[in-house]
């Protein structure tokens, strides 16, 4: 699978991914994931966004793992503070790939504000799409970027 990157939301669309990268880097944000019987679950997680990349840190045993592993599609809602939403939501949807290589671990790992479980195992976040909300005067005001490849 080729990747689109963090790196391509970086050039196709700055602001957003600064916005994006602040959100996640606030701490827990959702995971959806596709069940196997095609039904959703929501897991909440620590994302990993930096130096052009996006990845999640789990168990080897989680539901979530799995989900990703049989069906890569995926999409990411950071936590929202407060009812208003006075920082805003961002999310992005792509695809999932397990990565297994040690140099990507590694980096991964470097690039981690939690401690990493030598157990714990690693999925890259494609970026096909995101999207933020702000929310000015109380209502809701939205900028989206998709990956277009034939751009």
């Amino acid at each position: 699978m080729v990747l689109v990157s963090w790196t391509d939301l970086e050039i196709g669309n700055p602001d957003l991914a600064s916005f994006g990268a602040a959100r996640f880097g606030d701490g827990v944000a959702y995971l959806a994931t596709v069940r196997e019987d095609g039904s959703p679950r929501i897991h909440p997680v620590t994302p990993i966004a930096g130096e052009g990349r996006l990845f999640l840190f789990m168990e080897p045993t989680s539901p979530k793992g799995k989900d990703l592993r049989r069906d890569g599609r995926y999409a990411l809602h950071s936590a929202v503070d407060d009812s208003g939403g006075s920082n805003g939501e961002f999310l992005v949807e792509g695809r999932a790939e397990f990565v297994e290589e040690p140099a990507i671990l590694d980096f991964a790992s470097s690039l981690s504000s939690y401690p990493l479980a030598e157990r714990y195992v690693l999925f890259e976040l494609s970026v096909e799409g995101a999207m933020m909300i702000v929310y000015e005067e109380g209502l809701p005001v939205s900028r989206r970027w998709k990956n277009d490849p034939e751009i």
